[in-house]
């Protein structure tokens, strides 16, 4: 008989859930017992956009969060080059920075 790990803990993925969801943009809010995470796809001309995805997290989880971004950012790093951030420009550029198409 195959013995179980006690700590071990079997994680489902749906093929819905596995497809992910794409954002662009992420507003970070939070009160004395959670933070909140709503992750948001903003298209490039459109003034309106929705939240695609929402995650609630106690503090203690944010910062757990937090320090494996860290974590896996520093490996990414490590083999892939430092990753460039732009510097921060005030609003949201909805034309990202590129020429408007224009019919």
């Amino acid at each position: 008989m195959e013995e179980q790990n006690e700590n071990q803990l079997n994680i489902e993925l749906s093929e819905e859930i596995a497809e992910g969801v794409y954002s662009n943009l992420a507003i970070i809010t939070h009160s004395n017992s959670e933070f909140v995470l709503d992750f948001i796809r903003v298209m490039p001309g459109v003034p309106k956009a929705r939240v695609k995805s929402r995650i609630i997290l106690t503090p203690e989880h944010a910062k757990r969060l937090l320090s494996a971004l860290e974590d896996n950012i520093e490996k990414y790093e490590t083999i892939n080059g430092r990753i460039k951030v732009q510097p921060d420009h005030p609003g949201f550029p909805m034309n990202f920075g590129g020429t408007m198409g224009q019919a």
